[in-house]
């Protein structure tokens, strides 16, 4: 799609504030004006983005982490991952939070792509990698992170996602793009680990 073919559906901000500023969340409200020449409200959240990282095992199993999630209230099954850090190259921060949430590092990786979560209401971004070669070692989780680490086959996690258990959207995304890649129709260009 070209942006001239967009052009009916192009918001502008015509002025905004910032409503909320905490440790990490930024929420703002704007006055946009649309295509028709009226005007509207958007409100949304800046986020810094984040990387999703899906280990592979030399086995074949994947490295995937149980953790609650307080405004769910419940654990969630979720691939590692975690928010880029200001200035932050997105391949050392997906490297960085696979050891620091499951003790993994790898020897290889391979950038797949991006997804955008929530849309709607958030500028937030989370870059997809894979990683294999993996080698064990000890977590090193952020001050109040509890995780607990877990190995499951790709069609262990596929039988989670159909009966509905698994209902984190990056790890649905990344199983996807999972499958993709193993049936050969999504490549992956895989590099060495940088030092």
């Amino acid at each position: 799609m070209s942006a001239e073919k967009d052009q009916h559906l192009i918001e502008t901000r015509l002025s905004g504030e910032q409503v909320y500023r905490g440790n990490f969340l930024d929420v703002r409200r704007d006055v946009i004006g649309l295509p028709n020449g009226d005007t509207a409200t958007r409100e949304y959240i800046v986020h810094p983005g984040a990387v999703v990282v899906v280990p592979l095992m030399d086995d074949g199993r994947l490295v995937l982490v149980r953790q609650h999630r307080y405004p769910l209230g419940r654990v969630l099954l979720e691939f590692p991952a975690g928010k880029i850090d200001p200035g932050e190259d997105t391949m050392r921060c997906g490297l960085r939070e696979l050891t620091e949430e499951t003790g993994y590092s790898a020897r290889e990786v391979a950038r797949a792509g991006i997804l955008h979560n929530a849309a709607a209401y958030s500028n937030e971004h989370i870059e997809i990698f894979f990683a294999r070669g993996l080698t064990a070692g000890t977590q090193q989780l952020d001050h109040g992170e509890l995780i607990d680490v877990h190995h499951l086959s790709a069609d262990e996690l596929d039988a989670m996602a159909g009966r509905g258990e698994l209902t984190d959207a990056k790890t649905l995304i990344c199983l996807l793009w999972l499958q993709r890649w193993q049936a050969g129709a999504w490549p992956l260009d895989w590099q060495p680990t940088p030092l």
